[in-house]
């Protein structure tokens, strides 16, 4: 059974290529109530920043195909995100590699290893600093509240699963384009994640029985040997 999705703390990018500490950051970050993308190096993460922005970035200095100075800059330089809070993680403890981290735009400068319960303050003081902007994303006549994480159509709330939901909020930044299924695995769990292709057929047959009452026009197209995209053309 479909159930309501909590209201989060907020959303976080963390790009980190150490497989068992983003592992652990994730887990612990989820836990505390934040929504994480994650990413193992640059292509990745600004992969991740095309599909939404997040609230803040957690941002690894030694990355296999970029450093994070180089990621800072290049994030800086976006209208879209040169005001996301962007935290260091490093474990680079000169004075020098601080101060290059914060002139090239970056808000805090973490070393590693540090605790969560100070990484979690360092978040709250950044999001709280910055105020996160809550989006109204809308189609046709469905409604996703950001802040609320709630569901609507046409005036009736709809209760999604979490995975429906990053589903649900990434067909609503991206209407009319079809995607693969390939292409949703990557954007929803991320390329290190092992995901059977067909796992996306399952959430997307969940996501059109919460979305659809009776006499609701099916959003979700399904093309044929292509993917599937969120639109109001004839099925």
């Amino acid at each position: 059974m479909p159930i309501d999705v909590p209201t989060a703390r907020g959303t976080i990018l963390l790009v980190e290529d150490d497989a068992a500490l983003l592992l652990m950051v994730r887990y612990n970050l989820e836990k505390a109530g934040y929504e994480v993308d994650v990413a193992a190096d640059a292509r990745e993460a600004f992969s991740c920043l095309s599909v939404r922005r997040p609230d803040l970035i957690l941002l690894d200095w030694m990355l296999p195909d970029m450093n994070g100075v180089e990621i800072c800059r290049r994030i800086r330089l976006k209208p879209d995100t040169a005001q996301v809070p962007i935290i260091m993680l490093t474990a680079r403890t000169d004075e020098q590699d601080t101060i290059r981290g914060l002139d090239s735009g970056a808000d805090d400068y973490i070393t590693k290893p540090c605790s969560m319960q100070a990484l979690d303050a360092r978040i709250r003081a950044l999001l709280r600093r910055a105020g996160t902007t809550p989006e109204i994303l809308t189609f046709e006549d469905v409604t996703l509240d950001t802040e609320k994480h709630r569901v609507e159509r046409n005036g009736r709330l709809v209760a999604l699963g979490p995975t429906e939901y990053r589903f649900l909020d990434f067909f609503l930044r991206n209407p009319r384009r079809v995607f693969s299924r390939e292409d949703l695995l990557r954007r929803i769990w991320g390329e290190r994640v092992h995901v059977e292709p067909r796992t996306v057929d399952v959430h997307i047959r969940r996501l059109r029985q919460a979305l659809n009452a009776e006499g609701d026009v099916d959003l979700i197209r399904t093309v044929r040997a292509a993917g599937y995209a969120f639109d109001t053309e004839a099925h």
